[in-house]
């Protein structure tokens, strides 16, 4: 499932000049925009969630999955990547600060889970979490997953 999602164009290595996590949020929320599968609306609601319930999206050191019920906003599940060439403070107790991010969109509760599962599977590989800090090409990326 990861491959047929994570996509070249959901993807970014090195991206520079974000320094809050709404702008860490936003940026990883308009890759899944610009590929046509969640609507603007969405990443507000990622916002949102992050306001109202804090850094819960930072599941691990230094990995953030940002993402929002399930709503109207996603025409089907996605997910984007992007790799901080300099980490952001999300405020979590532990697991800051955060190089790795992966925005999620779910259609509706299961799938939502599903993608949150599986992208769980693939992350609690402490190899992989090492490669994608260093991993220079979407090449690259699709063949660790």
């Amino acid at each position: 499932m990861l491959t047929d999602i994570l996509t070249k164009d959901v993807v970014r290595l090195d991206v520079e000049g974000l320094t809050t996590p709404e702008e860490v949020i936003h940026f990883s929320g308009q890759l899944l925009v610009d590929s046509g599968k969640v609507k603007e609306t969405y990443i507000e609601k990622m916002e949102e969630a992050f306001h109202n319930l804090g850094p819960y999206m930072v599941m691990a050191p230094g990995i953030a999955m940002p993402h929002a019920r399930p709503s109207g906003d996603v025409s089907e599940p996605c997910i984007s990547f992007i790799r901080l060439k300099e980490p952001v403070s999300f405020h979590h107790p532990f697991n800051d600060p955060v190089r790795l991010v992966f925005a999620l969109g779910g259609v509706e509760n299961d799938s939502h889970l599903a993608l949150l599962q599986e992208l769980g599977r693939f992350l609690e590989d402490d190899n992989v979490r090492e490669r994608l800090l260093t991993i220079t090409s979407y090449g690259e990326l699709a063949k660790l997953i």
